[in-house]
């Protein structure tokens, strides 16, 4: 079982010659620290200047990452991936918004794709973002328990109402649904929204779903909590997995602040939380259902053991794995080879608002140890494969 990843045959078979090569290009450019760095800044500045680079940055790392600039856009990648049995989560990749339009234009976005997923068997979840429907300094002010003014108290009405919309409307129509997880100074408001929700639709089964993200030290204490209060309450529990996104920024607050930093203190540390959440998780799946959003080999693994030693169904639709589109293909399309349920994360959007998720894809990529290189050296594996 534990060399089921490195089978780069079925981990690349969607790609065609040219788009491996595209990708080999790409992760040779990400592979070089300074280059993501100049890369980020002259991007951001001719975007900003409206230089004509939308045709470049759309030919190379925006289809990479990206399944289209609009929800229709993103279909043939959608069905195409369904062939190989992975499925999709259709992510409005839009952030840092300010105004109360754009927040309403996510929602409506967002309501579109709760019903391109009720319509289609390969889109079983629909996603969205706290800040997609708020803003990102009206939930850190109430996780602070600061006063709201009359104006901010009606901002979060509004913001409560969109949430609540989502979820009734995904609730009505039986689509499951994940929250993103955010930066931990405005993610006690949007924990707090979330379990509400939890507690509105979630009585029957797990539909709406929150993100952990593991790296922070008190997720698995947060974790047990809420299962106390959801088997006092009555209600399931549904959670994203992940190891987190906003490491170098959590500690650099932390230490501008003078206050302990969220985040694990090694990579170990959160590698053994992250297990941890899953084995709990797995432990308590008569009211839980995970998505695994990982990338990491040995925590797919490890939740493939564990479904093994406790008879779970490869296919239980309570455990989903889960990855982002243009990265580990060889754990996405080798575990829905064998029949894991397996999901995608497709971003779609404007190339210029979609520019903040694809910098931060390139700085996680340099900043996670080992990830770029992983890349690269199965796909000059597969390269080699194709060659003989």
């Amino acid at each position: 079982m534990r060399n089921l990843f490195q089978n780069t045959e079925v981990a690349f078979a969607l790609k065609s010659d040219t788009e491996l090569e595209r990708a080999y290009f790409l992760f040779k450019l990400i592979e070089r620290e300074p280059l993501v760095r100049i890369g980020t800044a002259v991007t951001n500045f001719a975007l900003k200047a409206h230089l004509p680079v939308e045709g470049l940055i759309r030919s190379t790392v925006f289809d990479h990452f990206c399944g289209g600039v609009n929800e229709n856009d993103c279909l043939s990648v959608v069905d195409k991936m369904f062939t190989k049995g992975v499925s999709s989560v259709l992510d409005y990749s839009v952030e840092g918004k300010e105004e109360e339009a754009q927040f309403d234009a996510a929602l409506e976005m967002t309501l579109k794709t709760v019903d391109f997923a009720k319509e289609r068997m390969a889109i079983p979840f629909a996603v969205f973002k706290p800040t997609g429907l708020g803003r990102f300094a009206l939930y850190q002010k109430i996780g602070e328990g600061a006063t709201l003014n009359a104006e901010e108290q009606n901002e979060w009405d509004r913001v409560v109402e969109r949430f609540d919309t989502i979820c009734r409307i995904a609730h009505q129509k039986d689509v499951a649904l994940l929250i993103d997880g955010e930066e931990s100074w405005m993610q006690d408001a949007a924990d707090d929204l979330v379990t509400d929700m939890m507690r509105k639709y979630n009585k029957e089964k797990a539909l709406i779903f929150n993100t952990l993200q593991m790296y922070r030290w008190d997720r698995l204490d947060y974790l047990k909590k809420l299962h106390e209060i959801a088997k006092a309450e009555g209600f399931y529990i549904g959670m994203k997995l992940v190891r987190g996104a906003y490491m170098e920024k959590e500690n650099a607050r932390a230490q501008e602040k003078g206050y302990k930093s969220p985040i694990c203190v090694s990579k170990q540390a959160t590698d053994e939380n992250y297990d941890a959440a899953v084995l709990y998780m797995v432990e308590h799946l008569d009211k839980m259902a995970i998505f695994a959003g990982t990338h990491n080999e040995n925590s797919s693994y490890r939740l493939m053991e564990l479904m093994q030693e406790k008879n779970i169904a490869k296919n239980d639709s309570r455990i989903f794995f889960g990855q982002l589109y243009g990265m580990s293909d060889n754990i996405s399309y080798n575990l829905a080879a064998v029949g894991y349920n397996v999901a995608k994360y497709l971003p779609f959007g404007p190339v210029r608002d979609v520019m903040p998720y694809l910098i931060r894809r390139a700085e996680e990529n340099t900043s996670v140890a080992g990830q770029t290189s992983r890349e690269l050296d199965l796909i000059k594996k597969e390269r080699k494969r194709r060659k003989l």
